[in-house]
Order: C-alpha cells, then sequence, then structure tokens
C-alpha cells in the first residue's frame, strides 16, 4: 500500500486494515489502529508504522479510544517465509520473553546483530521493542479484565520488574498501571471482578467475517476424548481442550458465538506467565490472524471457486496449538477412517498422555510427548507395524530436534525433513506443513469439476483446500491418504 492509500484506509475508518498498519498523530502524540472512530486528522499530521513497537518507538502512545494493541495480527506473517516473518511468528509466541533476543537468533539460524537489524529496517522496532509491547498489550488485558494484584500482573505479562512494568505502562498509555485499570471500558459500573483461580476471559480479536460454524465442525469431528471436547448445540457450542505451555499447563475455552470481531475465550492456566502463549497458540488454532477479505478476493477471482467462497465467507484454514501433536495425530491418521483414526489417538493419550494435575470435565489429559512415543515398545501403541514403525521414526526425530516444528521454522526444510521419514509421503508432510506450521499455501485437494487455475490461488491455496473439501466431493481413492479426504472424511487431526 501507498502513504495515500494507507489514509483513504484511516478516512473510511476501514477495519480489514486493523494490525496491517498503525498510524500516528502528531498533533496529538496518540497512534491508533485505522478503523479509529475518531476525528479523522489532517494528512500532513499522519505518520505511518509497520507494528505498535515502532510507533511506540518514536515516542506516540496508544489511543485509550481505540485501542490499537488489541488488533488482529498481521496476516502478512503467516505468508511470509523469510526471517522476519519467521521472526515476528517466534516473538508472537513468547520466545523473546523466555529466551532473549540471543534465543531468537539462535531458532532463525543468524546472529542476534544481524536479527535487530533486519528488523529494525523493515519494522521500525527490533525484537526486544517488539516482545516489549506485546507484554505491554498482555499487562493491558490482566489490568482491564481482572482484580489480579498489579505486582502479578507485571510478573503474568512477562516483566523481569516492577519498575521496568510501571515505565512501560506510564510510556506506552500515559497512565499509571492502577490508572489503566481504572480506565477500562464499563469501569463506572464496578470493579473487575476476581476470576477464579488461574482464570482469564479474554477476547479474541479477528478480521473480516468469520464462519464459526464450519471451524467448529471440523474440529468436532476431529476432538480426542481426553484432551478436548465441543460441548453444546449448533451455533452456541463451546470448544474446549487442554495445553501444554512452556511453564505450566492449561484449558482453553472458545465459544461458537462469535462477538463483532472476536471470539469469547477463558483460558484456565497454572502459571499466569503463560497467558501471552497461550493466547497466540489459540489464536492459531482458530487461524484468527487471516485476512479473509485478501483470501476471498483472490480465490473468488477464478470463476471455478468463486460460488464455493460465496457460500462460506470467512472460511478459515485451522492450525494447532501443539504441532507435534498435530504430525503424530497426521501420521495415524494415514489410510484409516476417521473412527479408527480418534481410536488411535484416544489409546494414545490413554497410555501415554500426561494426568492434567486437576481435571476440568472431560478433559483429563496432555497430548503424550514425543520422547515418550519414541521409547514405547511397537506392539504397546496399538496399531499396524508398518504404522508403529512410522510413528516413533517421527516421535524419535521430533525428540531429537532433527525435526523442528515451532512457529518459526523453516517451512521447506522442515517438509523435506519428514519426507525423509518412512512412512510420511508428500500429502501427509503438506498436512502438516499447513495445521503444524500454519502455510497458507499449501493445495491438498484437486481441482474442481469446472476447471480452475490453483497457480492463480497463490498464497492462499490451503484455503481453496478447506473450501474445496468443505463443498463434499466424492473423496479420495481407497489407497490415498486421509489428508486428501473432504471436511467430513478426513481422519487426520
Amino acid at each position: 500500500m501507498s502513504e495515500d492509500s494507507r489514509y483513504e484506509a484511516v478516512r473510511s475508518r476501514d477495519a480489514r486494515f486493523d494490525g496491517a498498519f498503525f498510524f500516528a498523530v502528531s498533533t496529538t502524540g496518540i497512534y491508533c489502529r485505522p478503523s479509529c472512530p475518531a476525528t479523522t486528522p489532517r494528512r500532513r499530521n499522519v505518520t505511518f508504522f509497520p507494528t505498535a513497537a515502532a510507533a511506540q518507538g518514536s515516542g506516540f502512545r496508544a489511543c485509550r479510544r481505540c485501542r490499537p494493541d488489541a488488533v488482529p495480527g498481521s496476516a502478512e506473517w503467516n505468508v511470509r517465509a523469510d526471517v522476519v516473518g519467521r521472526a515476528m511468528r517466534l516473538i508472537g509466541d513468547g520466545v523473546v520473553d523466555r529466551e532473549g533476543v540471543g534465543g531468537l537468533a539462535a531458532r532463525l539460524g543468524y546472529s542476534a546483530r544481524q536479527v535487530q537489524r533486519q528488523l529494525t529496517a523493515e519494522l521500525g522496532a527490533g525484537p526486544a521493542a517488539l516482545a516489549r509491547a506485546q507484554r505491554a498489550h498482555t499487562a493491558r488485558v490482566l489490568l482491564q479484565t481482572t482484580a489480579l494484584p498489579v505486582a502479578d500482573v507485571a510478573f503474568a505479562a512477562g516483566f523481569a520488574s516492577i519498575r521496568q512494568f510501571n515505565d512501560t505502562i506510564k510510556e506506552i498509555y500515559a497512565l499509571t498501571p492502577s490508572g489503566l485499570r481504572a480506565a477500562r471500558p464499563g469501569s463506572r459500573s464496578g470493579p473487575a471482578a476476581l476470576p477464579a483461580a488461574g482464570v482469564l476471559p479474554l477476547r479474541l480479536a479477528f478480521r473480516g467475517p468469520f464462519a464459526a460454524r464450519q471451524v467448529f465442525d471440523y474440529l468436532a469431528r476431529r476432538a480426542l476424548a481426553g484432551i478436548e471436547e465441543v460441548t453444546g448445540e449448533p451455533g452456541r457450542r463451546t470448544y474446549r481442550r487442554t495445553l501444554r505451555l512452556p511453564l505450566g499447563t492449561g484449558v482453553a475455552e472458545v465459544d461458537e458465538a462469535a462477538g463483532d470481531g472476536w471470539l469469547d475465550c477463558r483460558l484456565h492456566l497454572t502459571e499466569l506467565r503463560d497467558l501471552a502463549t497461550a493466547a497466540q497458540r489459540v489464536r492459531r488454532l482458530f487461524d484468527l490472524d487471516a485476512d479473509p477479505c485478501a483470501v476471498a478476493e483472490r480465490l473468488g477471482a477464478d470463476p471455478a471457486l468463486a460460488p464455493l467462497v460465496a457460500r462460506h465467507p470467512g472460511l478459515r484454514s485451522p492450525g494447532t496449538v501443539d504441532p507435534d501433536e498435530l504430525a503424530v495425530r497426521a501420521v495415524l491418521g494415514r489410510r484409516a477412517g476417521p473412527a479408527a483414526a480418534r481410536a488411535l489417538g484416544e489409546r494414545l493419550v490413554a497410555a501415554y498422555g500426561a494426568p492434567l494435575p486437576h481435571p476440568a470435565g472431560a478433559l483429563t489429559h496432555l497430548f503424550p510427548r514425543a520422547a515418550d512415543l519414541a521409547a514405547a515398545p511397537p506392539a504397546a501403541l496399538g496399531t499396524s507395524p508398518a504404522r508403529a514403525a512410522a510413528l516413533r521414526a517421527l516421535a524419535a526425530a521430533l525428540a531429537a530436534r532433527d525435526v523442528v516444528l515451532d512457529a518459526g521454522t523453516d517451512r521447506d526444510a522442515t517438509e523435506r525433513a519428514l519426507r525423509g521419514l518412512p512412512g510420511i509421503g508428500p500429502r501427509t508432510a503438506g498436512y502438516i506443513r499447513m495445521r503444524a506450521l500454519g502455510d497458507p499455501d499449501v493445495l491438498l485437494a484437486a481441482a474442481p469439476p469446472g476447471g480452475g487455475d490453483p497457480a492463480a490461488w497463490q498464497p492462499w491455496r490451503s484455503y481453496a483446500t478447506h473450501h474445496l473439501w468443505a463443498a463434499g466431493p466424492a473423496g479420495p481413492p481407497a489407497t490415498g491418504t486421509a489428508a486428501d479426504r473432504p471436511h467430513g472424511q478426513d481422519a487426520h487431526a
């Protein structure tokens, strides 16, 4: 986009661009999202920034009216496979908070200086500043949605000290932490209620339409007893699942009924410092950083796909909260029917899954660790010798980190490594790439009978795959992998 087109988006308060860029106003010293309802500033007073961290680094504070830190993430980071895109996905997962800039650089295969230089040149902020902006957002959420003590908020958000926390909040929001809490929406109705221990209510923002029914159907068909479930009636369902997090465990609950641009979510965490990571992983599961308008514009231009796109506006490409789990379940789903794949997965959960410290209704376990599956006797896996061998080979590669499925991994290199393992062909590797690595450009379905040009669907071929699966074709030959099957027949998790 040119700066003039960005300004037109601001003038029209176009929410499609929330998170894609930010604008700051020199006369007020604040920065906003494009859809901010305030009076549109004069063009000469506006400066555009690619990230909130860049605006903060230039001395602007966050608008209290439009809360620009609460926007969906940019869909650009899901598309891009370069070091900047990979870095942004890892920062979102909390790697800088846990491992520092050096840890981020090591995961990317670059020096810390190279990563700093590339991010600053393109985004106007380095990895530390980007992580700091994320911590500030987490702190604001905790201050304005819970009655947790301020000191607990500081450390739960990832700050190293109370002083660092206070200074950051004052700089970004021009308020003290207690002042920011008092300024929360609806504060006149009384103080925020203290949730049950370890429970945090969140609103997960998304842009454009959201095909909630199709996403919840997709997840419900693949739910493994013990680690996930979908309860309630269509339109009012709740998806619940267990989470293995860097510092503890958790349970996520997400409601199907979408608000005006958000999904209601509740996180039950044993360690509050996992909040940002847990929220980001749930966002990836529901593909909430997608740009459905851009997807519809590209796919809808193909006459063969246009009716499918119109039928399900806002159809997402679900990801996962645990890439290793997804890969294991993909291998279990090869050449198996849905019921058989679920039975195999539930058998693994019962035999090798770690029990939750405190069961949450029907949720009792975490999915088994790769190291435990790699050490399991083949006969104990309860499947055919060939599938057991493939499963143990994958689990061993994951445990040894010969195959890495984190948010910032090199997708091409990882797919090659997966295809080098026994029992993993191109379609299973592609399915893992689409869901575990969040690649929006993986085609796993044949073109519709009316033709179509898959090359013209780039970079959104994963969404084309889901539209084609949702259309309900007859399904693959018996020798095909489960990844070829449409939504109702796909045995993959």
